[in-house]
Order: C-alpha cells, then structure tokens, then sequence
C-alpha cells in the first residue's frame, strides 16, 4: 500500500501545470507555475497558503486548522492521521489548483 505522501503526490502531481520539488522544510512541494500550491510534511501533515475568507470558512468547518507553526498568518494546515484523511488533502489541493488554474499560469522560465 502506498503512502499518504506519495498518493497526494501521486494525485496533485498529475495535474496539468504542477509541478513537484523538495520543500525547504522537508517533504514535497506542490508548484502551480512558480505559485506554491501547498506543501506535505511526510505523511503526517499538509499546509497551504488560502485568502484570509477561505482560510476562516475551512477552520470554521473543521476542515484545517490554522497554521501549526504560524497561525496568524493565511496558511492552514491539516494533519494526515490515517488512510482516511488523504483524501481531504487532496480535495484542498484541487480546490486550490482550481483557485491557480483559473488564471494563466506564470512562466516557469
């Protein structure tokens, strides 16, 4: 069975216009052009950065919580607990590259 990096990666990765690299952190960075769509920690922790409205309603929800590091800021971050919850990450990722991809992406040159 794959991991819950790896099938986020796998999924979000797959999309036209991502992109992948290592995060400066650890883990994976999720590109939409040279726009950080996220980032995953292992398997255990995914953030991204939202506009202040959309950060509110998925905390509200219960969807995210703020920023485990810096929770002031417009980043949430879900943690992977199990199988799961994969899923709910990779739904945020789609919302967000639904966000990116409705405006032409910045040249990655």
């Amino acid at each position: 069975m794959k991991t819950a990096s790896e099938q986020i990666r796998e999924a979000v990765g797959s999309w036209p216009g991502v992109t992948t690299k290592p995060h400066r952190f650890g883990g994976t960075e999720f590109l939409y052009g040279k726009k950080e769509m996220g980032h995953v920690h292992g398997d255990r922790l995914a953030d991204l950065p939202l506009p202040r409205r959309l950060h509110d309603e998925l905390i509200a929800s219960g969807r995210a919580q703020p920023h485990h590091i810096l929770p002031e800021t417009g980043w949430i971050s879900v943690w992977i607990d199990g199988p799961g919850d994969v899923s709910g990450v990779i739904e945020l990722f789609r919302l967000q590259y639904d966000r990116y991809s409705r405006t032409p992406a910045p040249s990655s040159v």
